[in-house]
């Protein structure tokens, strides 16, 4: 058997080591000079130069070859067609999207039967013209008034900001309005690869029982969830849990959804809790043990639809303007932005339920929005959720009165503006006087109010925080990226 001096594929503790380019090179011109016993010229313009480089680019492309199969069943490195097969193993297939889900209020005739839709079908559409259907249809009770989810008809992360779902785009006899009083909660597009390992590695646990990592792999596994939480309280007490927090009932398990059928999520919380556990959330729904004969036993299984409490962000990015940058470098950092915040870009990891945002998570993103060899310079970025609510001001007075609280909080250095421009452009809260921290109270202003509100009008306030710690029952959802060049 004959010998080479073209270096082979080391196996190490720490992986594959493939040699470069350059040293196959080396050793199969070692081997041709070896071959025609020595003195061989090694220009590379030579025949025997040439006819080297052609057999060196032949055995590196191999190696090539090698070793994208050797990682194609490395799930920390693999993605396309090979993740595919991987998670295939585990019984999961990649997520195709999401799209976009509603809250909405409809208003009618009681006894009014709002049927389910479907994407060829839809009932509603809102003001950008995006159309909507029913996801889970109802009847109207006696009120007038019930509360079902629609769907946008298109998967991805369509945006649908409070009030702007109000046309009912196919009628139904009774049923005379639709609004929704919240932002939707954004869907996804095909899942990423980052993604598709996460969901993989977490679902592992679902053939476990009794654990909360098992009935998280279970349910995390279900058609149309992007995102679920679980968390169990193990003492005699009730416990308060996360930055809003949220209570536990005693001996209770705790299962906090975005996304899916609530029917297949009370399926899946039932066949993995154990025996006898309370259920905390706003969701019930009944789940008949199919292992009888009639009469068949059935359990109510509670769990928390957070899309019910969305926890709405504004991101403020201030950079350093100058000509060199884009003409599109506002909706380009908007752009980035928002990839980032919905797991849409390269990182593939959109914001969860109960995690911390960080505004240095945008750094990276905006710093790509760049013109031709000019980066982007980053001065700040703030974020956090948004306030809003009501409140009255009193002309040359600098003081702010909250009468009601909607949503977020305001603290010193929160930009604020009114819905009649009563408070000066460039105004921003300097320290609260009284009430609830936050919320309804009385707050100084950094410039007085131009005229007199007596009548309580619409208060916004700016977001200013580096960090925002979501609750274990929010849905998180990006209501606006401010971009300010400096």
């Amino acid at each position: 058997m004959g010998t080479t001096n073209v270096p082979q594929i080391q196996w190490t503790p720490t992986g594959l080591v493939v040699p470069t380019e350059a040293a196959v090179l080396a050793g199969v011109q070692a081997d041709f000079n070896a071959a025609f016993g020595g003195n061989l010229n090694p220009a590379l313009n030579t025949p025997q130069g040439q006819l080297a480089t052609s057999i060196a680019a032949a055995i590196s492309n191999c190696y090539a070859l090698f070793t994208l199969f050797v990682n194609g069943v490395n799930p920390d490195l693999n993605s396309g067609f090979m993740q595919d097969a991987i998670a295939r193993i585990y019984f999961l297939n990649r997520n195709l999207g999401t799209a976009t889900v509603v809250s909405c209020t409809c208003l009618g005739l009681a006894g009014t039967v709002i049927p389910t839709g479907s994407p060829t079908q839809p009932q509603a559409q809102d003001a950008a013209g995006n159309q909507y259907y029913c996801v889970s249809g109802g009847t109207i009770p006696s009120g007038g008034s019930i509360t079902l989810p629609f769907a946008n008809v298109v998967l991805g992360p369509v945006p649908c900001p409070a009030t702007t779902l109000s046309t009912i785009y196919q009628a139904v006899p009774g049923w005379d309005s639709i609004s929704n009083p919240a932002d939707g909660v954004p869907g996804s597009y095909v899942e990423s690869s980052q993604a598709l390992e996460y969901r993989r590695e977490q679902s592992v646990a679902a053939n476990a029982h009794g654990s909360a990592d098992a009935i998280y792999g279970a349910v995390i596994d279900l058609e149309g969830v992007t995102d679920a939480y679980v968390y169990e309280n193990t003492t005699n007490a009730a416990i308060y849990v996360g930055s809003t927090l949220y209570e536990l009932v005693p001996h209770s398990v705790y299962v906090g959804v975005i996304g899916g059928t609530p029917q297949d999520i009370a399926n899946a919380i039932w066949t993995k809790k154990d025996l006898g556990c309370d259920m905390n959330g706003n969701t019930t729904e009944t789940v008949v043990d199919e292992n009888y004969a009639f009469p068949q036993p059935s359990y109510s299984i509670t769990f928390n639809d957070c899309t019910t409490n969305p926890a709405q962000f504004t991101v403020t990015v201030n950079i350093v303007n100058s000509s060199a940058l884009p003409s599109s470098i506002i909706p380009d950092v908007q752009a980035a932005v928002t990839a980032q915040f919905n797991g849409t870009n390269a990182n593939g990891q959109r914001i969860r339920i109960g995690s911390l945002l960080l505004s240095s998570d945008f750094v990276g993103p905006v710093a790509t929005c760049e013109g031709p060899g000019v980066p982007v310079q980053v001065l700040s970025i703030y974020l956090g959720t948004a306030f809003a609510g009501l409140g009255t001001v009193v002309s040359g007075s600098k003081v702010l009165t909250i009468t009601t609280h909607t949503s977020g909080a305001l603290t010193p250095g929160t930009p604020i503006t009114d819905a009649d421009s009563y408070i000066p452009t460039g105004t921003y809260i300097v320290e609260q006087l009284t009430g609830t921290p936050g919320q309804v109270g009385t707050y100084t202003m950094s410039n007085a109010a131009a005229n007199t509100q007596a009548t309580p009008e619409a208060i916004t306030g700016t977001a200013t925080g580096n960090s925002a710690q979501l609750g274990i029952d929010q849905a998180p959802v990006l209501d606006s990226v401010v971009v300010n060049l400096i």
